[in-house]
């Protein structure tokens, strides 16, 4: 595999790179229900790909494939008392321009609402602005998903798009969200925690 491996730790949780070993547990957590709740707030109006353990896999790997000798990993699960709970991810939207947008999937609902997707993505954002000569992280979600909405606002992102009226879940109109953050913001608001002692 290409990608660089990655472990990233604080006092609750920790992101590291997918092994082939985690697959099932992967599997488990994304495909195992037939309807899954987290999938109603994870961008529903797109379907869920089907995989197969074995489809998963491959998939799995032709990701790490695709990465340059070097280049951080683009997933890693999240891993609370060395249980896997869900994953962050990056994506470049025009490479190019260095436009780059994290996302973040907590598949396990018992771990919603407990701080968990902050911090990951708290971690996750650093990492991004750490590895990358980037100016800015952004954000992709939609108007129903106020939790991720909030979360964003949390790390400091601003609302920057609202594009009205431009998705459809269960018949109804929903507008999709963007947010982000520069990286002079974030490195600010870095300062103003470790002045108020907070981490």
């Amino acid at each position: 595999m290409s990608a660089t491996k990655t472990l990233l730790k604080s006092d609750t949780l920790q992101l590291r790179s997918i092994t082939d070993e985690d697959i099932p547990s992967l599997f488990y957590l994304i495909y195992g229900d037939a309807d899954p709740e987290w999938k109603k707030w994870d961008a529903p109006y797109y379907p869920l790909e089907p995989h197969t353990i074995d489809t998963y896999r491959s998939h799995e790997n032709a990701r790490k494939e695709r990465l340059k000798n070097g280049e951080p990993d683009s997933r890693l699960v999240i891993e609370v008392d060395n249980k896997i709970i869900g994953t962050v991810s990056y994506y470049w939207e025009h490479k190019a321009s260095l436009w780059l947008e994290v996302g973040i999937g907590i598949y396990n609902p018992s771990y919603w609402s407990g701080g968990y997707g902050t911090k990951a993505l708290r971690m996750w954002i650093d990492h991004m602005f750490a590895s990358f000569p980037i100016a800015r992280v952004g954000l992709t979600t939609w108007s129903k998903n106020e939790r991720m909405m909030r979360v964003g606002e949390k790390l400091g992102m601003k609302l920057e798009g609202r594009l009205r009226k431009c998705r459809i879940y269960e018949g109804k109109h929903y507008d999709s969200i963007r947010m982000g953050i520069l990286r002079e913001e974030w490195n600010e608001g870095n300062k103003r925690k470790n002045r108020l002692g907070q981490n």
